[in-house]
């Protein structure tokens, strides 16, 4: 009996036919109809005195250059971080060559603080 049932499904599947796998071609071209624009990035380092609220472009790390904060009217995009801790933008106020932090308690001495900024 197990013979005519193999028998029985063998027969069954050489009558049904094989699927047939169509596969997309893909085009190879690429076009780009914008050009990305050229983002300069800015960067302030400094280091935390003790009880310090206000950083001016003076506070910054001179051992690579020197440190510009620029307009932030004129930036597009900008992060704050103490300590290596992103901060909120709440935090924080920045004017031109001046960066100042809005929080009641400030970064103990040797805190390390980083300000990016991206103009587009």
């Amino acid at each position: 009996m197990d013979n005519k049932y193999c028998r029985f499904i063998k027969e069954d599947d050489e009558k049904i036919p094989k699927p047939l796998l169509f596969f997309p071609t893909c085009s190879f071209t690429e076009v780009r109809t914008k050009i990305p624009k050229r983002i300069v990035a800015f960067e302030f380092y400094a280091v935390a005195k003790g009880c310090q609220r206000v950083f001016d472009e003076q506070d910054g790390i001179t051992d690579i250059g020197k440190q510009v904060i620029p307009d932030p009217s004129k930036v597009s995009y900008m992060n704050l971080f103490i300590n290596g801790v992103l901060q909120p933008h709440e935090n924080y106020t920045v004017e031109p060559g001046k960066l100042t932090l809005n929080t009641i308690d400030t970064p103990i001495q040797g805190t390390p603080i980083i300000l990016q900024m991206f103009i587009v």
